[in-house]
């Protein structure tokens, strides 16, 4: 049985494809041509050139093909031009999902996000679940609009009978994070000292591994038409930071900066960096989101597809360990916890 990933140069795509690999799958993925490759390297797997906007290499990537993980997504928190992000994240899978009913494929594990849950709920309610209902008004900036849209586009193809589960990760960490994520960044801008204050906001951690094998269990156990969140341990900004400097042995910031003042700061960086035709270091949507905590809880996917997340610690000093060794840490020696990886 042939497995089609999308997404499979990106970080879960990735990770989702060497699982498959490991388990004994025949793996195809779809790339962009022009991709960044390094994510697969010393993998087996069948590469066909194409894109979401091109039907005839969807055409050929799904030839023969009966399970298929659609991980690829655009994102990004500031777009020069943001109708980009919605041909990718919505019409693209929305063209996917009719290719892939014409293949008559078996199963599709759809990638949403947990921004089409998160921060939706009211004040001293209950932690947002799959249950949770939400407007397109609530999805703060293009990304979350994209997604949020691109969510309804699975639940329509699944009521249509194609067979989609939809998963939620949250905030993955871990080793393989090229890009870096938004998440990526946090912990990048800490270990090369780019983060002299915080501000009041939390996110769900969880081990980028599980939440690949969140995918497969999905692939193997999920409900047609229903959606799970792939979780792990939600955490304040600060109690992340505090936990990086336990890891690597520098101070955390202890500066809390006031959400008006980390949005005014976002709104000039913003006014600057296109003067300038760069991306700003400070999106403002991500400073918009921050607003609220991300905190969710993942007991469905627990208790119906057996998932079982790892740690939140062991996984962010991974994630140190694999930024230092791959240059994203510049000018400084290594953090105990590389040094502590390597003796041992």
């Amino acid at each position: 049985m042939t497995t089609l990933v999308t997404g499979a140069t990106g970080f879960i795509g990735s990770h989702v494809a060497r699982q498959l690999v490991a388990a004994g799958s025949r793996v195809r993925v779809l790339v962009r041509p022009g991709s960044n490759l390094r994510a697969l390297e010393g993998l087996s797997v069948e590469r066909v050139e194409g894109d979401l906007q091109d039907l005839a290499s969807l055409d050929r990537a799904l030839r023969g093909v009966r399970r298929v993980f659609h991980v690829a997504a655009d994102y990004r928190l500031w777009l020069r031009h943001p109708e980009e992000i919605y041909k990718t994240n919505v019409e693209g899978t929305r063209r996917l999902f009719e290719v892939a009913a014409q293949a008559k494929v078996d199963r599709i594990v759809y990638t949403s996000s947990v921004a089409t849950i998160a921060g939706v709920g009211s004040p001293g309610a209950a932690l947002p679940s799959e249950q949770t209902s939400a407007t397109l008004d609530q999805m703060i900036g293009h990304y979350k609009r994209s997604k949020f849209l691109a969510e309804l586009e699975a639940l329509k193809a699944a009521l249509a009978g194609v067979p989609v589960v939809i998963v939620n990760p949250t905030a993955p960490v871990g080793p393989g994070d090229w890009k870096p994520t938004p998440t990526g960044r946090i912990i990048v801008d800490f270990l090369n000292g780019r983060m002299p204050a915080y501000v009041d906001t939390g996110l769900n951690v969880v081990p980028v591994e599980d939440v690949a094998r969140g995918h497969l269990l999905a692939a193997e156990r999920g409900r047609i038409g229903e959606r799970y969140i792939l979780g792990g341990r939600n955490m304040t900004l600060k109690e992340i930071l505090d936990s990086l400097a336990v890891i690597t042995g520098r101070a955390a910031p202890r500066l809390r900066l006031p959400h008006a003042v980390a949005l005014a700061a976002g709104y000039a960086n913003e006014f600057f960096a296109r003067l300038a035709g760069r991306e700003p270091q400070i999106p403002l949507e991500g400073v918009k989101m921050s607003r609220h905590r991300m905190f969710v809880r993942s007991d469905k996917a627990e208790k119906e597809l057996g998932y079982q997340p790892g740690a939140a610690e062991p996984a962010l000093r991974a994630a140190v360990c694999w930024y230092e060794e791959h240059g994203y840490v510049r000018g400084r020696a290594h953090t105990k916890s590389t040094r502590e990886a390597r003796a041992a």
